[in-house]
C-alpha cells in the first residue's frame, strides 16, 4: 500500500538514485581495486583470523568500500524524501541548511546517524543555526530551527533544546527555545502528521526496490532488518 503522505512516483526516483549510486560505487570499487593500495598484513590476519579465503576476502573488502560511499549518501535520501512531503522544501546539497519549511517557520540540518558531526563540531553548528534564525535581519528570524539525527545514539524519541559543548568557553551553548535536537523518527512524524512515519517508509521501500530492481527482499531477511529497525528507534 501507498504512503499517504509522498507519492509513490516520487519515492522510486530517490530510491532509484540511490540504487544508482550503490550499484555505480560496487563497479568502481571492483574495477579500481588494485589501484587503492590495500594492507597487506590487514589481508593476512583477516583471511587467517576469520577462517576464510581469498575470495570471501576480497568480496567482504569491496562490499566495505561500497558500504562507505552509499553511506555517505543515506542521509541525503532522508533529505530528499521529507523535502518532498507537501510544504516542505529540499534546499539540496552544499545549501546552508537542508530542509525548508516556510509554513511552519522550520529550518533544519539533517544527518543520517548522531555521529556524523564530531563532539567537538556540534558547538559550530549550534552557532552557524543561531546565526540563520536569531538576527533580526535574517531571513529565518522567527524560525525553529532542528538538528535532525535520523539514527539515535539511544532507541528513545526526543525534541529537545540543542545544547553541545562550547569547548572554547569550557560550557554548554545558551540554552536556546528555538535551537533544538530531535530523532529521525520524531521529526518524520512532525513533517508528515504521522505518528509512526519512519517505520511506515522503512516497510514500504522493499516493494519501491522491487519495482525497480526486480529484486524481493526474502521475509526472512526482512524480519531480521525489522530487529535492526526496533533496536534503533523503538
Amino acid at each position: 500500500m501507498a504512503l499517504s503522505w509522498i507519492a509513490d512516483k516520487v519515492l522510486l526516483e530517490i530510491v532509484s538514485n540511490i540504487l544508482e549510486i550503490a550499484q555505480n560505487a560496487k563497479t568502481s570499487a571492483e574495477n579500481d581495486f588494485n589501484k587503492n593500495v590495500i594492507a597487506p598484513f590487514s589481508a593476512l590476519f583477516e583471511i587467517s583470523g576469520f577462517d576464510i579465503d581469498y575470495e570471501t576476502w576480497f568480496k567482504n573488502e569491496t562490499t566495505w568500500q561500497v558500504q562507505k560511499t552509499l553511506q555517505n549518501h543515506v542521509g541525503d535520501f532522508h533529505q530528499k524524501v521529507l523535502g518532498s512531503v507537501k510544504d516542505w522544501k529540499d534546499l539540496g546539497v552544499g545549501s546552508v541548511i537542508d530542509l525548508l519549511s516556510e509554513k511552519f517557520k522550520i529550518i533544519a540540518e539533517v544527518k543520517n546517524k548522531y555521529n556524523t558531526i564530531s563532539g567537538g563540531k556540534l558547538a559550530d553548528l549550534y552557532f552557524s543555526l543561531d546565526n540563520l534564525v536569531m538576527p533580526k535581519n535574517s531571513i529565518y528570524k522567527g524560525y525553529t530551527a532542528y538538528y535532525v539525527t535520523i539514527i539515535p545514539k539511544k532507541p528513545a524519541r526526543y525534541n529537545k533544546l540543542f545544547t553541545p559543548s562550547n569547548k572554547e568557553k569550557g560550557e554548554k551553548c545558551q540554552l536556546n527555545e528555538s535551537i533544538r535536537m530531535i530523532d529521525g523518527a520524531s521529526f518524520y512524524s512532525l513533517v508528515t502528521g504521522r505518528p509512526d512515519a519512519l517505520e511506515e517508509l522503512f516497510n514500504h521501500l522493499p516493494s519501491i526496490i522491487e519495482k525497480l530492481s526486480g529484486k524481493a527482499l526474502l521475509k526472512k531477511d526482512k524480519s531480521k532488518l525489522d530487529i535492526f529497525f526496533k533496536q534503533a528507534f523503538q
